[in-house]
């Protein structure tokens, strides 16, 4: 078996997307899957298809929104309670919002701040000491957009950023206990993301020339897994997205300003 051996996965934003395929591609390697998402007919199916895969495979869907402290907590509960078991933590549960930042809604820039960062921090300090104890790992999933300030964009770059370093610190503070800490950094990719960023209005991309970089999350969760395997700890899935983050890590600061300052921005209607 080429991915490490966890007994339960453990994956936020499960319903759809990277979730969803984490889900299906671990299903014939693991024991259990708890599956975490708001929309419970969606998460149904995909529980539904995992035990396809693996008959013998025990899933729990919960459904819930992870920026409702109604919901979290319990949730945290619940799962520092489960029986001990190498578990893997995929925290891929996140949200965008495309427009620019003075005409934003704050109450969508304050759950995307609790979302992104507050439940995957939470989700972290509160399973380390079970992963310390029985073993496992943690996958971020963080974006390509943590290495620059993007107009537009700017809270959702910011909040992957934090993921970034976050992912990297807890990797060194966790290094001796052997849990690997991975930050997935992937550019766009073939799933809901960008219609639940877009503002009501909008129909323009988000990102002009996307379809160079375009990343199936197939591959992107294969090649996070195979790097998790082999204990890295980031990974740029995607042969474009690789480059792309080799060209930036050469690039000094006021050059990527300058970049981004002249990105190609589209007219969006106020809210």
């Amino acid at each position: 078996m080429r991915h490490q051996s966890y007994q339960r996965a453990i994956i936020t934003g499960a319903s759809s997307g990277l979730g969803e395929e984490f889900a299906y591609q671990l299903a014939p390697y693991v024991d259990e899957l708890i599956l975490i998402a708001r929309r419970r007919d969606h998460l149904t199916i995909v529980g539904e298809s995992s035990r396809r895969i693996n008959p013998a495979l025990q899933v729990s869907c919960l459904p819930g929104d992870l920026t409702d402290p109604s919901f979290m907590i319990p949730l945290i509960h619940m799962l520092t309670g489960l029986p001990s078991a190498r578990t893997l933590l995929i925290n891929n549960a996140g949200m965008g919002d495309y427009g620019e930042f003075s005409t934003a809604d704050w109450d969508k820039i304050e759950s995307m701040i609790v979302l992104n960062i507050f439940t995957l921090t939470k989700l972290c300090h509160s399973l380390i000491p079970t992963l310390e104890t029985a073993g496992g790992g943690i996958i971020n999933i963080s974006s390509l957009a943590s290495a620059l300030p993007i107009p537009d964009f700017a809270v959702y770059a910011a909040s992957k950023a934090y993921v970034l370093s976050l992912s990297e610190a807890l990797r060194l503070e966790l290094k001796e206990k052997n849990i690997n800490v991975l930050a997935v950094c992937p550019g766009p990719v073939h799933t809901e993301f960008g219609q639940i960023a877009r503002r009501p209005g909008f129909t323009g991309d988000m990102m002009p020339g996307k379809q160079m970089f375009d990343t199936s999350r197939e591959r992107v969760v294969s090649e996070a897994l195979s790097a998790m395997a082999k204990n890295k700890s980031r990974v740029y899935p995607g042969g474009p997205i690789k480059w792309s983050h080799i060209l930036l890590s050469l690039l000094p600061a006021p050059v990527i300003r300058w970049v981004m300052g002249r990105r190609p921005r589209r007219s969006l209607p106020q809210t």
